[in-house]
């Protein structure tokens, strides 16, 4: 049986904040990217460690004893040392990653391990990217990447951040890439220890980005992503139409969806090629 971590980098607080408001938790998120492309059968234990808050292993119990960890988003930013838990929560990356657990991380996931390894992370000079990330294209090493197996060399994502990796740490390549980042996918390898990350969030629906938008009102309109609040609700509205029916087409021709995003599977793709190349093989190992 395959045993994964779910490295829980958002407090408690702001995660009921978003379940009040219509997203699954977290640890349905992941469940549901993995779960949806393999069969019932499939043995998946999952474990799931709410680091933002300060918890950690119960006695007996550490990093050893998972095949995979997978490194939510996080409302935190890396570079604010003074902030509760950054501090904690870097420590703890740069464990997993001596540990050799394959590991895969979503925007502050692909953040934080930079900065356990080495690199720099910024406030992206381009602005927040929220919503879906436009026009992602795959370099070079990404097209032969095993994350990227099955994806077109350029789709969409749905995505929330205002935090940019700067500098990758040494043995780090770049996978995928966009206008506003430079660096929207990478991959951190020595030896047989591996994180894939990525700054959009594959384990979304669209009921979390909705969920988020509608949660941040004041600065979407601060930052001129918006006019008015009832802008901002007919996005949400949208978003919460298209998460309840993907096959939208008016929704679909208005906010510019394809596939990629609408459909859930091609959606999580990410996660079923980190199950099947890292976590499988790093359990049968064991």
């Amino acid at each position: 049986m395959a045993k994964i971590l779910i490295f829980n980098a958002t407090p408690l607080a702001m995660e009921t904040r978003l379940r009040e408001a219509g997203s699954p938790s977290y640890e349905e998120l992941l469940q549901g990217s993995i779960g949806r492309h393999f069969p019932r059968g499939t043995p998946i234990d999952y474990f799931s460690l709410r680091v933002a808050d300060g918890e950690r292993f119960p006695q007996g119990l550490g990093i050893a004893d998972f095949d995979g960890v997978w490194i939510s988003g996080s409302p935190f930013n890396v570079y604010r040392l003074d902030q509760p838990s950054v501090r904690e929560q870097i420590d703890l990356a740069r464990e997993i990653w001596t540990g050799g657990v394959p590991t895969f991380g979503s925007c502050w996931g692909l953040q934080l391990m930079t900065a356990a390894l080495g690199g720099t992370v910024r406030l992206n000079p381009n602005g927040r990217e929220i919503g879906v990330a436009r026009r992602l294209w795959l370099t070079d090493s990404g097209r032969a990447a095993p994350m990227f197996r099955d994806k077109p060399p350029a789709f969409d994502a749905l995505c929330t951040h205002e935090d940019e990796v700067e500098t990758l740490p040494a043995g780090a390549t770049v996978l995928a890439s966009n206008d506003v980042s430079g660096v929207q996918a990478a991959t951190i390898a020595k030896g047989r220890r591996s994180f894939w990350g990525v700054q959009y969030h594959p384990e979304f629906p669209f009921s979390t980005v909705a969920a988020i938008i509608s949660t941040r009102v004041e600065r979407h309109l601060d930052e001129g992503l918006a006019r008015s609040p009832a802008e901002v609700a007919e996005v949400v509205a949208d978003f919460r139409a298209i998460d309840a029916a993907p096959g939208r087409k008016d929704l679909a021709w208005k906010h510019g969806l394809g596939r990629d995003v609408l459909d859930p599977t091609a959606r999580t793709i990410e996660f079923r090629n980190w199950f099947e190349t890292q976590v499988q093989p790093f359990a049968a190992r064991r």
